[in-house]
């Protein structure tokens, strides 16, 4: 068996690097870190503190999404502080979603597209709003 720790990254395709780094730097804050000098356009991102990462790679190819936002296709969870405050955060960036304060999961759920379609679950561990 797989002694497996963590989860070490994400990969998401993007066809606009630019305006990709700007939805995941600028409006969801996260940090950009270096990368190694690969033979194609991307960029990595910091995930919290514990070593986790989001790499973005510029690819044009058929596993890119078009449609609205299906939770049930392919995505990536980040859990944050505040369901209320991620919500609001969202708001202020123009940013549309799909809220669900009391998702069957057992923990509310938030899920946003990035440029690209990729679709991005953002979750709390309790729902602090009513």
């Amino acid at each position: 068996m797989l002694d497996v720790q963590t989860i070490h990254h994400v990969s998401v395709c993007v066809r606009d690097l630019e305006k990709a780094k700007s939805f995941y730097g600028g409006k969801l804050g996260l940090t950009e870190i270096e990368r190694p000098p690969f033979d194609f356009s991307g960029a990595w991102y910091a995930v919290g503190a514990s070593g986790q990462q989001l790499h973005l790679i510029v690819h044009n190819g058929e596993t890119l999404r078009e449609g609205p936002i299906d939770t049930r296709d392919g995505h990536f969870a980040l859990r944050v502080a505040s369901y209320k405050a991620a919500r609001l955060w969202l708001e202020s960036q123009g940013i549309p979603y799909e809220a669900r304060p009391h998702a069957r999961a057992g923990f509310p759920q938030i899920y946003v597209l990035d440029p690209d379609h990729n679709v991005i679950e953002l979750n709390a561990d309790v729902c602090d709003e009513e």
